[in-house]
C-alpha cells in the first residue's frame, strides 16, 4: 500500500510538470504555447508556436513521464487486478491536467495518455485501442474540430477494452484517466465550434 501511494505521487507530481512550458522557455520562446486558440501547454502548441525541437522534446518528455511511473510499478508490483493500478494508471495524466504547480491550471493530457498505456508493454491491447480509435476518428470517420475527436476517440476506447476482454483494473485506470481529459477539454478556452462528421468516401 504504502509503495501504491509513492507510485501515485511521483505519477502526480511527475505529471505535473508542463514541458511545453519548460521547453518553450529554454528556446527563448517563453509562452509561446499561448499562441494557440486553446493555450494549451501540450506538444501540439509546442510544435507549432515553438518550432520543431520545441515540440519534438515536450512530446518525448510528457510520454515519458507518464510511461516511467507505470513501467516501473508494473515490473515492481506485478498486480494486474489491484486496486493499485488504476490509480498509478491516471496519477501523471491527473497531474498533467490538473497541476498544483499551475494552480490546476494544466494542459489536455493527451500524450501523458498514450505514455501511461506505453507503460503497460508489453501488455499493447491497451494501447492499440486508442491507436485505433483515433486512427479510425482521423483517416475513415473525420470528425472535426479536434475537440470532438479527441473526445469521440476516447469515449470509443473504453468499450472497445471492456468487450475486448481488457483487465478490470486497466480499464478502470483509462476511466480515470479519460473522465480528467474530458472534463479538461471542457474547461478548455477554445471556442466550441458546431462538429463535423465527415465519411472517408465523402471528401
Amino acid at each position: 500500500m504504502k509503495e501504491t501511494v509513492l507510485f501515485v505521487l511521483i505519477g502526480y507530481f511527475a505529471g505535473g510538470i508542463l514541458f511545453a512550458r519548460v521547453f518553450c522557455t529554454l528556446f527563448g520562446k517563453r509562452e509561446a504555447y499561448k499562441n494557440g486558440d486553446d493555450r494549451n501547454p501540450g506538444a501540439a502548441n509546442a510544435f507549432r508556436y515553438g518550432g520543431f525541437f520545441c515540440g519534438l522534446l515536450t512530446l518525448i518528455f510528457d510520454v515519458a513521464k507518464a510511461f516511467l511511473p507505470v513501467f516501473l510499478y508494473c515490473r515492481l508490483f506485478p498486480e494486474p487486478d489491484g486496486w493499485g493500478l488504476p490509480l498509478v494508471m491516471a496519477a501523471p495524466i491527473l497531474g498533467h491536467v490538473f497541476p498544483v504547480f499551475y494552480r490546476f491550471h494544466g494542459g489536455k493530457g493527451i500524450s501523458a495518455t498514450f505514455g501511461s498505456l506505453t507503460g503497460l508493454l508489453p501488455y499493447a491491447w491497451p494501447l492499440f485501442w486508442l491507436c485505433a480509435s483515433f486512427l479510425f476518428l482521423s483517416l475513415f470517420v473525420r470528425i472535426s474540430p479536434h475537440f470532438y475527436r479527441t473526445l469521440a476517440a476516447y469515449l470509443l476506447t473504453l468499450p472497445a477494452m471492456m468487450i475486448s476482454g481488457v483487465s478490470v483494473a486497466v480499464w478502470s485506470g483509462f476511466l480515470l484517466m479519460a473522465t480528467a481529459v474530458c472534463i479538461r477539454l471542457f474547461l478548455s478556452r477554445e471556442e466550441k465550434k458546431k462538429p463535423e462528421v465527415k465519411l472517408l468516401w465523402m471528401r
